[in-house]
């Protein structure tokens, strides 16, 4: 009998023991910077992860996507014009200012 109850505790406590990088983790969020032992930044990992805002600036480097390779549909629809410049990806359309880079307009290409 008490080798039985022992089994159960030891069962009990494997199978309520939490992950070992559970202590880096907080409702499906990951711990992005630390700062004396406690995390003061979290990380989301979701679908806006990388997703810009308005007025974020993307600079003058920025691989932009061509106005020739949008999608027709979506430059006639929103009057798209090729004096802006354009940032095509997460199946949106980042509408950049040329002469500040900075995003002016976001037009979500699959709600729409």
């Amino acid at each position: 009998m008490t080798k039985m109850l022992l089994a159960l505790v030891v069962a009990a406590v494997g199978l309520s023991a939490a992950p070992a990088d559970a202590q880096y983790r907080h409702h499906g969020r990951q711990c992005a910077a630390w700062r004396h032992g406690h995390c003061v930044r979290w990380m989301n990992r979701g679908y806006h992860r990388n997703a810009y805002r308005v007025g974020y600036r993307f600079g003058p480097d920025y691989g932009y996507t061509a106005y020739d390779t949008l999608p027709r549909t979506y430059v006639t629809r929103y009057r798209l014009r090729p004096n802006y410049r354009y940032v095509y990806r997460d199946n949106r359309i980042y509408v950049v200012d040329p002469s500040t880079y900075a995003v002016t307009r976001i037009i979500d290409a699959l709600t729409r």
